[in-house]
């Protein structure tokens, strides 16, 4: 028997929605994967996300949003969706051992920042290390960071820093931003900003608990500096989780599902919530809506 609702994801967005079709009485599917949650599972301190005065931790926040989805029936299936088939009603969503079909379903994949690589990258990540200016920035007042990247996110990343923090400096690879040129010249004449051209960070430095500095590299050289930080943010760009969707919906040419009307996909019954089709805003807060969104579409859908 077909699922009536069923939720690929289970980041705020994905959540979010389940919450919602459930309290409907749809009784959602989440098919949650294998590393379940989202972002916010690689963060600590929450301290924007609404109605939490004194902040919360990511992972608790999921959970909770995991457990009032259950409250109201939603069920969770921790597999990996490989391929999808949506040229037949009802859908059809396969994991490696089962294939589920469903009436209509939310698509809530997210996108992953991409990362530079490093383990050290990895150990210190929620401990001086970031993915999100916007989310952590409050955290390092009056603190020397660097922002790893050259596009648009870095620059504005760059840019919201220098309202909190003593310094800023952004570590490039090459020898020019490919940023818009705007948001170039408001970094570039921004006094708390200086940039370290032709340089890579090789290693981050901390001391088991927290950043405390940087190994950087002359990538025309090879010369290695330390220098002392306590945050590193990287913004290199986001990866959509959309692999198995390609052919399937229209991605974008960064990979992010193209909407209409916010959450409409271009198929009927499938709708699309959160980072991954969300290229600019990135915040749970933001998902979560988006998430609301489409489960209420899924309503009107489902009630037709």
């Amino acid at each position: 028997m077909a699922e009536n609702v069923l939720i690929i994801g289970s980041g705020c967005a994905g959540l979010s929605a389940a919450i919602y079709t459930a309290r409907e009485g749809f009784q959602p599917l989440v098919i949650a994967g294998s590393i379940s949650g989202g972002q916010l599972m690689l963060t600590t301190t929450v301290e924007n996300y609404p109605g939490f005065p004194s902040g919360v931790q990511g992972p608790e926040l999921i959970e909770l949003m995991r457990k009032q989805a259950e409250r109201f029936g939603a069920k969770m299936v921790y597999e990996d969706v490989m391929d999808v088939d949506f040229s037949s009603k009802p859908f059809k969503i396969s994991t490696g051992p089962n294939t589920y079909e469903a009436n209509s379903v939310i698509i809530a994949t997210g996108a992953n920042a991409k990362l530079m690589g490093l383990e050290s990258e990895t150990k210190y990540m929620g401990k001086g290390v970031s993915t999100c200016g916007t989310c952590d920035g409050p955290f390092f007042k009056n603190k020397d960071v660097i922002v790893v990247g050259g596009g648009d996110t870095a620059m504005e990343d760059s840019e919201f820093l220098t309202k909190f923090a003593k310094s800023v400096t952004i570590v490039h690879r090459k020898d020019s931003f490919k940023a818009s040129k705007v948001m170039q010249d408001k970094v570039l004449s921004n006094p708390k900003i200086k940039v370290v051209w032709n340089s890579t960070v090789q290693e981050i430095l901390g001391d088991g608990t927290h950043v405390n500095g940087a190994t950087i590299k002359d990538v025309n050289t090879g010369t290695l500096t330390n220098i002392p930080i306590d945050g590193v943010f990287v913004a290199i760009g986001h990866t959509p989780n959309t692999t198995f969707l390609k052919g399937k919906l229209n991605v974008d040419a960064r990979g992010f599902l193209v909407v209409k009307d916010e959450v409409l996909s271009d198929i009927e019954g499938v709708f699309i919530a959160g980072d991954v089709s969300d290229p600019f805003y990135k915040q749970a807060a933001t998902a979560a809506a988006s998430g609301v969104k489409a489960a209420l579409h899924v309503r009107e859908y489902l009630n037709k």
